[in-house]
């Protein structure tokens, strides 16, 4: 079992180490501002994998946002949540057990063990099927792809929104090295990253990396529960191990990860304390409890990846990976510090309100991937494969109905068991007509299906003596691709045009028809979005400007959208929707000034009427031809500008400001008090100063004119009541980063 504190201790150790270290180590890296630029001072080259091989981001006709590691730094970006801030038209929302996504107003908004997200979310080269676990990862980062738009070739099912690629470093074969990154912050924040090259021999190399980040509530719980809610403790480790052939044309990564993060789960404010509670009265961040919180996240994931040349034109690439994950937690089900009337008798007659709950999902999920692409220069580029996903998701829900501050006895359970399974062939051409003119062609067909085993036990009966509900399964396939043309006007600029088509598997539900308590609600059909894209890649002023855009129109059918039927997960499938809008992205260097910037308009709406459930109500509810679809802030914008100031020697100062604007969006599609999210305008500020070239010290705030903001609004579950999550007020902080070797 892995000893959290003991490899806490070494990390911070590890931070006061590296200082002694970098002083007798020989030069190790360049200033992030320089890293940047090239000697030139010009915008270096940024290189993705969206399309499985790398390439120059503006050679790829595909709007996205590219941050490097550098880039995370220098702007303050140290968790998941916050690439909203500096990505266009992408609105996060983390509540609960689960972080949504969701790009262009495509994604999901609210989870169930059925349901699945829509925008693919890939790590070093591996599938994360769930949002649960896509937020424990974000630490020693190489470089991350946000890619906008259906992504319904390479990426295939679960991507009609776009996709985020995270690639961490690759292990170096000719140096040691290696950064330790700390941070301290008002709330008690401790943060602090180390990692670690470790170059055995000129074919096996090791990269190390882990974190540790803890962190007070923003909230107070005036209790009487001790719990904390709101509070972080979060750890996690990884290794990457590379091998390579003496000519390097095998290389093979082994790599494995584990995390934990356990919490006393979310600060929800309770909606009537906002407004009516005295005791609270209308302070976000004070709440009132009674009954133990808690959360908890924990698993591993292991994957091997080959890279063979097969031939000197052809390559082959192959990847395994297992993941083995769970979440459990315990919430107050009505959010207060009082029991209700009738909450301990026998036969509740407010159906549990105030009760305790605790509630366990497991995720067991192989995903396999193979790759025959060609690796030449040549007119003619291609690349054809397989993906394989197989997983089982255990869920236990256990509602005690009786006690209200912790989970004594069952009153009503719910076990579930579903089993997904996901197959697909796909393939890709570019070719260049000319020096000048390339197209593009792109086509996969998937093969899904859910097999979904309901019990449900009453008060007093063990766990496998229950009445079984039903066991229904759930099949779908479909062809999605994408056909493009791409106009290179000169070396620097680029013209493109696209259209391209999402899909999103079907599945079954939870929920039962009402007043027929062994009956399933029938399952929900496959989402897809088609979607029509021009667009421009350009970089001017001898490569000191790049300036990237596009316009959309998208055609979205049979849109699935969660909500909750008498405090179950239910999906179903809505009207369709369109929406179109469009996208502008600059980043400058001139010298020491450097700035960027990002704009999205987005009109997002549903295209047809409809009659779908309401969360909040619990029943059915007309949306009409014209209604906002939910997560599509029409506007989000973002700048931010920093210029470094030479001191003597090898010393700098670099001051940045960045601000960042959201409109307003709703969680549901029928707007009201529970659902809408106001807008905001956020601004942080840091200042760093770069001694010599192995240390970089920063001071930073937050949310610089403390604007108190909604952050999600969270729905009515069987679990507990909803409420408000208040994004972060203000805060302070210092950070440490330290490099060596040939980091």
């Amino acid at each position: 079992m892995i000893n959290r504190s003991q490899i806490r201790a070494v990390l911070h150790g590890a931070a006061c180490a590296t200082a002694v270290m970098a002083f007798h180590a020989a030069p190790a890296f360049a200033q992030d501002a320089d890293q940047a630029r090239d000697d030139d001072g010009k915008l270096t080259e940024i290189v993705v994998t969206a399309e499985r091989r790398n390439q120059n981001l503006q050679d790829v006709p595909i709007s996205a946002t590219v941050l490097t590691g550098d880039d995370l730094g220098q702007k303050g970006i140290t968790n998941l949540n916050d690439i909203q801030q500096v990505a266009p038209s992408v609105a996060i929302n983390t509540y609960n057990r689960s972080t949504y996504i969701n790009i262009r107003g495509v994604g999901i908004a609210q989870s169930a063990p059925t349901s699945n997200p829509g925008v693919a979310y890939y790590i070093d080269g591996q599938s994360i099927t769930h949002e649960f676990f896509i937020g424990q990862s974000f630490y020693d980062i190489g470089t991350i792809e946000v890619l906008r738009g259906p992504q319904g070739t390479l990426t295939g099912q679960n991507s009609t929104g776009g996709a985020v690629f995270v690639r961490t470093p690759e292990p170096r074969f000719d140096q040691f090295g290696g950064v330790v990154d700390a941070s301290y912050g008002d709330y008690n924040l401790i943060r602090v990253m180390g990692a670690a090259n470790l170059p055995f021999s000129d074919n096996f190399a090791m990269r190390i990396a882990a974190i540790t980040e803890t962190r007070d509530s923003f909230s107070t719980n005036a209790g009487p529960s001790p719990s904390k809610p709101g509070n972080l403790d979060l750890f996690a480790i990884r290794g990457n191990m590379a091998f390579r052939t003496s000519d390097d044309r095998l290389k093979i990564n082994v790599r494995a990860e584990y995390f934990v993060n356990d919490t006393d789960n979310n600060a929800i404010k309770n909606r009537n304390d906002y407004t009516l509670n005295v005791r609270t009265g209308t302070n976000p961040f004070l709440i009132s409890e009674d009954a133990v919180s808690r959360q908890r996240i924990e698993g591993y994931r292991v994957n091997a990846e080959v890279r063979a040349d097969i031939t000197d034109g052809i390559r082959l690439r192959a990847i395994s990976s297992w993941q083995d994950a769970y979440v459990a937690d315990q919430a107050d089900g009505d959010r207060t510090s009082v029991s209700p009337a009738g909450a301990a008798a026998a036969n509740n007659p407010n159906n549990g309100v105030g009760r305790a709950t605790s509630n366990r999902s497991d995720f067991r999920t192989w995903t396999h991937e193979v790759n025959i692409l060609s690796s030449g220069n040549g007119p003619l580029n291609w690349v054809v494969g397989g993906f394989l996903m197989d997983e089982s998701i255990p869920v236990r829900l256990q509602r005690d109905q009786t006690n209200t501050v912790v989970y004594l006895t069952p009153a009503n359970t719910s076990i579930t068991h579903a089993d997904n399974n996901s197959k697909s062939l796909f393939g890709q051409v570019n070719f260049f007509v000319t020096p000048q003119l390339e197209l593009i062609a792109g086509a996969r067909h998937s093969w899904d299906k859910q097999v979904y085993d309901r019990i449900r036990i009453g008060a007093g009966q063990g766990v496998t003596t229950g009445p079984t509900v039903g066991v229904t399964s759930q099949s779908s396939r479909e062809w999605t691709g994408k056909l493009g043309v791409n106009f290179h006007v000169t070396d620097d600029t680029m013209l493109y045009a696209t259209a391209s088509k999402g899909y999103k598997a079907g599945g079954n539900n939870l929920a039962l028809v009402t007043g027929a308590p062994a009956v399933p609600v029938p399952g929900f059909l496959p989402e897809k979005n088609f979607v029509y894209e021009v667009g421009f890649k350009t970089e001017i002023l001898d490569r000191h400007l790049r300036v990237n855009g596009d316009v959309f129109y998208s055609d979205y059918k049979d849109i699935q959208l969660q909500s909750l039927q008498n405090g179950s997960p239910l999906t179903q499938n809505a009207a369709s929707g369109r929406a179109y809008g469009g996208e502008l992205e600059i980043t400058g260097q001139f010298g020491g000034l450097s700035f960027n910037g990002g704009l999205s308009y987005l009109n997002a709406e549903f295209a047809s009427n409809a009659m779908i459930q309401n969360t909040v109500t619990n029943a059915l509810q007309a949306i009409t031809k014209g209604d906002r679809l939910p997560f599509s802030p029409e506007w989000t914008i973002n700048a931010g500008v920093q210029y470094e100031i030479p001191l003597g020697g090898d010393i700098s100062v670099t001051p940045r400001v960045q601000w960042s604007h959201l409109s307003e969006q709703i969680a549901t599609p029928f707007p009201s008090i529970s659902s809408i999210v106001p807008g905001r305008d956020i601004i942080d500020a840091r200042i760093t100063f770069n001694l010599g070239d192995r240390y970089r010290i920063e001071g930073y705030v937050t949310n610089v004119t403390d604007k108190v903001y909604i952050a999600s609004q969270v729905q009515n579950s069987s679990s507990a009541a909803g409420g408000i999550i208040f994004g972060a007020p203000r805060q302070f902080g210092v950070r440490f980063v330290a490099k060596f070797g040939g980091e």
